[in-house]
């Protein structure tokens, strides 16, 4: 008889946004006339560039011409797209990368979940707390995580990084030495970063005691202050320890149309065995890449009026999350974040986080993220995002502060 992967069983409840998801149309299904605006999940809502839209339609038209028409993508995706990344993302930075060290795939989502299946079982991971849940849930269905206490609200062959008020939201080196590090800045879901000169320091450790870092720099596009690095390539020897995960969805809007890309240095090795060509085989194996009208699309991104169409984009919604930050402050919260990052991370001041969710959405109609719900750390906190539109995110602000 078939055996299931009981890892899953292991797993508590739904995802998170799921869940979230659930008690919103339970909520509305009661209460049709009631307005409910979202400021929880991150989903974008301006529309995609008009030159990425101009891409689109002119790379359709490609298809059904027989002299122009994709069939299968290259493994690791069109040079003309890896090429633009490498020009753009990290030679425009002063960090060389070759295009074949960068892999095309359908998000960043995919490529942190699917990035284990390159790591034995028996690796023990560190992660921020809170921290994204896909890095956590995807280790815990591969059996990496050990067994989940319900009292605890954690794994236990996991290492907790505490990210507080106290840390500056940033995590401390380990007192136990894990084998893989999950890193997010700008992070997600407390909009804070870090500095190169500290970033620098995760790196020299992960090289020192012969750890994998894996990057998630998604919202690299929103950073606006100095000395915050877009890339942890920008550090010294982080080749050797690193891989980098990216996505279009943020700094462009493809959260619909899928689009991202994952940097595995030749550099970053196991012995003699480079992780970029096991990932390699991974990609060609499991993947069949993301469709060529989508990278055309993701090309178009990096042409002149792309960059401008998008810098906007992103203005518009660190706009919106400069009118949350300080409207909640008006308002008596304690908040942090919305500076390099399209994320809030408020204090419940004393409700616990999944109470001041209830309240928001039955008082004010408004939907946020737990915080409890990116691990035991983020109890007490509030996570509330930017990318609605301007007169939504306003609204959903009176209606806050009117509690």
């Amino acid at each position: 008889m078939f055996k299931i992967n009981e890892n899953y069983l292991k797993l508590p409840g739904s995802y998170l946004f799921s869940t979230i998801g659930r008690k919103v149309r339970e909520y509305k299904a009661a209460n049709p006339d009631k307005d409910v605006i979202s400021l929880g999940i991150g989903d974008v809502t301006k529309p995609l560039a008009p030159s990425v839209i101009k891409a689109l339609h002119d790379a359709v038209d490609e298809m059904g011409n027989p002299d122009t028409f994709k069939g299968y993508a290259p493994d690791l995706g069109y040079e003309f797209l890896r090429n633009a990344i490498r020009d753009n993302d990290y030679k425009a930075r002063g960090v060389d990368i070759d295009i074949d060290e960068i892999f095309i795939s359908d998000g960043a989502k995919s490529d942190s979940g699917n990035i284990g299946d390159i790591f034995s079982k028996d690796n023990k991971i560190a992660v921020c707390d809170p921290v994204y849940p896909v890095y956590v849930d995807t280790n815990a269905m591969a059996g990496r995580t050990g067994d989940y206490n319900l009292e605890t609200e954690k794994w236990s062959n996991v290492i907790y990084m505490p990210c507080t008020k106290e840390t500056g939201f940033a995590p401390e080196i380990p007192l136990e030495n894990p084998d893989i590090i999950y890193l997010c800045f700008p992070n997600n879901p407390t909009g804070a970063t870090i500095t190169k000169d500290a970033l620098q320091e995760w790196v020299d450790y992960a090289l020192k005691i012969g750890a994998c870092i894996i990057y998630d720099a998604a919202y690299e596009a929103y950073i606006s202050e100095e000395d915050v690095p877009h890339s942890i390539y920008e550090c010294e020897g982080a080749k050797a320890c690193a891989i980098e995960i990216r996505s279009f969805s943020k700094n462009a809007g493809f959260t619909g149309t899928r689009l991202g890309f994952t940097v595995v240095p030749k550099e970053l090795k196991k012995g003699n065995v480079m992780l970029r060509d096991l990932w390699a085989r991974r990609h060609g194996t499991k993947f069949n890449g993301a469709p060529y009208i989508i990278q055309r699309a993701g090309e178009a991104v990096y042409s002149k009026e792309g960059k401008r169409e998008t810098r906007e984009q992103v203005a518009y919604y660190m706009e919106n999350a400069r009118i949350i930050r300080e409207s909640l402050k008006e308002a008596g919260y304690t908040v942090y974040g919305g500076v390099n990052a399209p994320y809030i991370w408020l204090d419940t001041n004393g409700a616990s986080s999944w109470e001041f969710f209830d309240t928001l959405l039955e008082k004010a109609n408004v939907v946020g993220t737990p915080g409890s719900g990116f691990g035991p750390s983020g109890e007490g906190y509030f996570r509330l995002t930017a990318f609605g539109t301007r007169e939504n995110t306003i609204e959903a602000l009176e209606r806050i502060k009117k509690i």
